[in-house]
């Protein structure tokens, strides 16, 4: 066999294999960990590893069509990687009452003025921008006076 067959033959089965996907994603994630660990990084490995898969998808080397699948499960699981947080709040009761509303609340209440806040800014610095015509019409003939 050519390597380029061997090539396709691999595509074909990373594509339609959801645990060789999750395996080479656990791979570019320990690939990332072990280099944050040998060159002393102070970046964890996770996010390493993360940066370097999305180096190869910039550069055209590696296909988002290979990884779908398994990234797919992945956050279709999500809510057991946060499992630990169950118990944590099982551990405060304080939190299954009132104190836990009020937190509740002032989370809700921060969350609802930051998007507020983030879209009055976005609004203001459109109309500032299209006031000072630092955008470009897409039509040449708008250009014309």
């Amino acid at each position: 066999m050519t390597p380029a067959r061997l090539a396709r033959i691999f595509r074909y089965k990373l594509r339609r294999s959801r645990l060789l996907q999750l395996l080479l994603i656990t791979c570019f994630w320990l690939l990332g960990d072990w280099l944050s660990r040998t060159l002393h990084l102070p970046v964890p490995g996770s996010v390493l590893g993360l940066f370097i898969l999305l180096a190869l998808f910039a550069t055209g080397w590696f296909s988002t069509r290979n990884l779908r699948r398994g990234a797919e499960l992945f956050l279709a699981e999500l809510l057991l990687f946060f499992l630990p947080a169950t118990p944590a709040i099982l551990n405060h009761p304080e939190f299954l009452g009132w104190t836990g509303i009020k937190v509740l609340i002032v989370i809700l209440a921060g969350t609802v003025i930051v998007m507020i806040v983030t879209a009055l800014v976005v609004d203001a610095c459109f109309h500032w921008i299209s006031k000072r015509q630092l955008i470009k019409p897409n039509n040449p003939e708008e250009a014309r006076p």
